[in-house]
């Protein structure tokens, strides 16, 4: 008896060595040309409706804007994207003040109905953003931190826009900026006028700034900074621009 007849009598189908099988990935639904032209309207959008400052930031020592939360709002409605948000996880300990919350946001095309992507953003009253402010009054900005930080990775996702802007500010990793304290040349005076442009933009006296980059830097002046410790600062006070913002949408709600 061969071994053919064997493997059928106890129901083995043997691989096929054939090698002429051919395995092919699959096609490409998109054309060169047509990728090209999405990717130029999405960024000529970006130049000529989306501000600077407000839609998106720039911040030294990236090449790449950052996606902020009106901007987001902007490619939802170019797009056709309606929003749906939904709270996964949540930590509520009103004993000890810590609150964490975990958001899903998912975003559906208006024409069909169809789910185009999903985006999760946490956010906790324990990052440094918040150390300064009593964590009972900020329960609700930390729930709309955290719905911010979903719309902004789902719009990224869906919009495939990820190759104009990067991550949001607040998540780029902290080794980047905090690890090394000095070094990386003197601060520039386009950093100063951001850093003045900012402060004054949220009539923060000028001690209380002077203060937040001592107890940062160790640093009395801002002309003291370095190029990086300059770009760390911008971050902290975009951070803050926003979080201030989110509590003042919190007392008009």
């Amino acid at each position: 008896m061969n071994s053919v007849m064997l493997s059928q009598r106890n129901n083995i189908v043997p691989f096929s060595n054939n090698d002429s099988e051919i395995v092919s990935l699959p096609n490409i639904v998109v054309s060169t040309t047509e990728s090209k032209r999405r990717v130029e309207e999405l960024q000529t959008f970006v130049e000529e409706v989306m501000v600077k400052g407000v839609d998106y930031g720039l911040v030294d020592g990236f090449s790449k804007p950052t996606l902020l939360k009106p901007g987001a709002e902007k490619l939802c409605d170019v797009f056709g994207f309606s929003k749906t948000a939904d709270v996964v996880n949540r930590i509520e300990q009103w004993e000890s003040g810590i609150f964490a919350y975990e958001v899903k946001m998912t975003l559906i095309r208006k024409d069909n109905g169809l789910v185009e992507a999903e985006g999760l953003g946490s956010c906790n009253s324990k990052e440094s953003s918040f150390q300064q402010q009593d964590p009972y009054t900020i329960v609700n900005t930390v729930l709309k931190m955290a719905k911010k930080r979903a719309l902004i990775d789902a719009v990224l996702s869906a919009t495939r826009s990820s190759g104009v802007f990067t991550q949001d500010i607040e998540d780029f990793p902290q080794a980047k900026t905090k690890a090394i304290k000095g070094g990386g040349g003197q601060v520039t005076k386009a950093q100063l006028q951001n850093i003045f442009n900012i402060v004054d933009e949220m009539n923060m006296p000028t001690d209380v700034a002077k203060e937040l980059m001592k107890m940062t830097f160790g640093v009395e002046r801002s002309t003291q900074l370095t190029k990086k410790q300059a770009s760390d600062f911008i971050q902290d006070l975009l951070m803050l621009k926003e979080v201030r913002t989110m509590d003042e949408q919190n007392h008009i709600d």
